[in-house]
């Protein structure tokens, strides 16, 4: 029970696994990365289609199986946490825990790669797509829809996985539209901590830059992912201008 609830659902169903690697469209110069190798199921048809394959995975007994599984002098796996590693890779192809969807959209939103390919609770994917103004409509939401592109391909029902989960999936396809820096996600999170606020008693509490823009007398939840940017993201400052907090009293 603790890995049900933990979102440790495994991918069984292989023709779910062919629909994701169909999606990934992996070249054989290219890197892949696998967050949750899980039993290996995913990982044993990835590991052949690469020039290089990092797999990531948190529990020792999975890890072992997953071992077990793989064949071949490009594959590395790895007993790590990928969200504290900083993998190096052109395709993530993954079926993530439920419980770590959150923590995936700020690591990508942070990291540098050409698409991902990933398995995601159905109800967690309306939720980062949200529009603004929606009650769904969270700091999530605006960092996967600041820094990402998806496009969803296909629904997953609970018999792919063992033990089923209680609600669907959905299988999307990522890609990136800007790097953030872990400051602006920082940044995104705390703006939208106070959601109903006014945008410009946020900005005042929490001492971001000045606005001048229109916006700034609307709610937070109702501005655009650009807005929300524009907002948050972290300006470098001119070559000629030096910080006050680096001027030596």
């Amino acid at each position: 029970m603790k890995r049900r609830r933990l979102g440790q659902h495994y991918l069984v169903d292989h023709g779910v696994v062919r629909n994701m690697i169909e999606a990934a469209c992996i070249l054989p110069t290219e890197s892949v990365v696998e967050i949750g190798t899980g039993k290996g199921v995913l990982t044993e048809e990835l590991v052949g289609l690469c020039a290089r394959f990092d797999g990531y995975e948190v529990d020792g007994d999975n890890y072992r199986e997953t071992l077990s599984r793989v064949h071949g002098g490009n594959a590395s796996i790895h007993l790590a946490d990928a969200f504290d590693e900083e993998p190096v890779f052109d395709v993530l192809v993954s079926s993530l825990p439920y419980s770590r969807s959150e923590d995936f959209v700020e690591w990508i939103s942070q990291t540098e790669y050409d698409r991902a390919v990933v398995l995601l609770q159905e109800d967690f994917v309306r939720k980062v797509l949200s529009p603004p103004g929606s009650r769904n409509y969270r700091a999530v939401s605006a960092i996967l829809q600041i820094s990402s592109e998806v496009k969803e391909i296909c629904r997953v029902g609970q018999g792919a996985f063992q033990p089923p989960p209680r609600v669907c999936s959905l299988l999307v396809v990522i890609r990136p539209k800007r790097k953030l820096s872990e400051e602006e996600v920082s940044n995104v999170k705390r703006l939208f901590s106070l959601r109903r606020r006014k945008v410009s008693s946020v900005l005042a509490k929490f001492a971001f830059p000045g606005h001048d823009k229109e916006f700034t007398e609307r709610r937070v939840y109702t501005l655009a992912p650009e807005e929300v940017y524009e907002i948050c993201r972290v300006k470098p400052f001119a070559k000629d201008v030096v910080p006050r907090s680096l001027v030596r009293q």
